[in-house]
């Protein structure tokens, strides 16, 4: 598993060049690689804190603050904002199923963005059509 202290990206990297290279990598994921960075604190359930909110809706959850998101759940005490995406498998029968997510937590108040989430759903599109779910 990569280090938690290794989940950061270089200084004077930007937004674009960061999520090129991540995309770029995707691809080459290691097969039963769950978590990068700190392991969640316990399991949560669909429709609580911002993880179960994205997982019951099959929304993104982009938090610019997580003291202002109801139910937030506070597994990493440095989390001031957090992403939140679904991974989502088309069906024959036309609707999706949610098969993970990607949580991103900041220790920064407004640590994400649109970019940050437009990038981060199409990762999420790139995983859904290419790993054996």
């Amino acid at each position: 598993m990569v280090h938690a202290d290794a989940s950061n990206f270089a200084e004077g990297v930007t937004k674009e060049d960061a999520y090129e290279q991540v995309l770029w990598q995707a691809e080459g994921l290691v097969t039963d690689q769950r978590n990068w960075g700190k392991v969640a604190c316990q399991t949560i359930k669909f429709g609580k804190g911002v993880c179960g909110t994205a997982a019951a809706t099959h929304e993104t959850q982009l938090v610019r603050d997580v003291e202002e998101f109801p139910g937030h759940i506070a597994c990493d005490g440095d989390s001031k904002s957090e992403i939140v995406v679904p991974i989502l498998v088309a069906q024959d029968d036309g609707t999706k199923k949610l098969v993970a997510i990607i949580d991103i937590d900041c220790a920064e108040l407004n640590g994400f963005d649109e970019v940050d989430k437009a990038h981060l759903e199409q990762l999420a599109a790139l995983l859904a059509t290419s790993c054996d779910w």
